[in-house]
């Protein structure tokens, strides 16, 4: 069965020709015009309809933009919420990419794009999502801390933490290698996405969103540590 895909994207020329190409890998994508179709799409989704495997998000849409859209769908009831997200942004635009992350977009990629591109992005966060639901299924626990690798979630004292799933399987690639230090391109390649380019600071952005679920005091964190001009390092030992 293929995967489904949903484009939300206002340039009816360019989700047609996006549509064939990836049609030609084996996905079947259908497209919404503007957000708020997008969103009906996916609130009927969250009410029972097949949900899509992963969502392409436009950031300039005509209705609202793309991140509050991407706000929204990680405010949908259930699985829905956790639904991956590539967005689409204006090319030189660090802001907008940062933001997206933060508001909680899986990955991004600049237009205009190559599809080759684009399909090896899609293609990457698919993967990490279905290998991060292979993993053994034994529950990671530090202190307070708990991981389940197989029902994908994570909890603080039974507190659910709310994390997308690419910063579950960072999460993950962290815990998994506790007391080693890690560079951001071992992070990335950990958790099998694309190369880190020159100057892309993303890794630190999920950091931050991951910090923020799980410790304390974000600004002071024991669980996540960063090693300067190095990268980061998930403590052994927590409260």
């Amino acid at each position: 069965m293929s995967q489904q895909l949903l484009m939300i994207e206002d340039d009816n020329r360019l989700a047609g020709m996006v549509s064939e190409y990836l049609g030609q890998s084996g996905f079947s994508v259908a497209h919404a015009e503007n957000g708020l179709g997008g969103l009906a799409r996916l609130q009927d989704a969250a009410a029972g309809s097949t949900p899509p495997d992963l969502v392409i998000l436009d950031l300039m849409l005509p209705d609202i933009d793309g991140l509050e859209v991407c706000r929204r769908i990680r405010a949908l009831p259930g699985a829905v919420a956790q639904i991956p997200v590539l967005m689409l942004t204006a090319k030189g635009d660090p802001m907008d990419r940062i933001i997206g992350l933060e508001l909680g977009a899986d990955d991004y990629l600049p237009k205009p794009f190559e599809p080759r591109e684009l399909l090896a992005r899609i293609r990457a966060v698919l993967r990490r999502r279905v290998d991060g639901g292979t993993t053994n299924g034994k529950v990671l626990r530090f202190g307070s801390l708990e991981i389940d690798r197989d029902a994908r979630t994570v909890s603080v004292g039974s507190q659910p933490c709310d994390l997308t799933s690419y910063q579950f399987d960072l999460l993950v690639a962290l815990a998994e290698r506790a007391g080693r230090v890690l560079t951001r391109d071992q992070i990335m390649e950990a958790v099998r996405g694309r190369e880190l380019d020159a100057f892309d600071r993303s890794i630190d952005v999920h950091m931050g969103r991951i910090r923020a679920a799980i410790e304390v005091d974000a600004k002071n964190p024991k669980r996540i540590l960063t090693v300067r001009g190095v990268g980061y390092v998930f403590a052994r030992q927590q409260d």
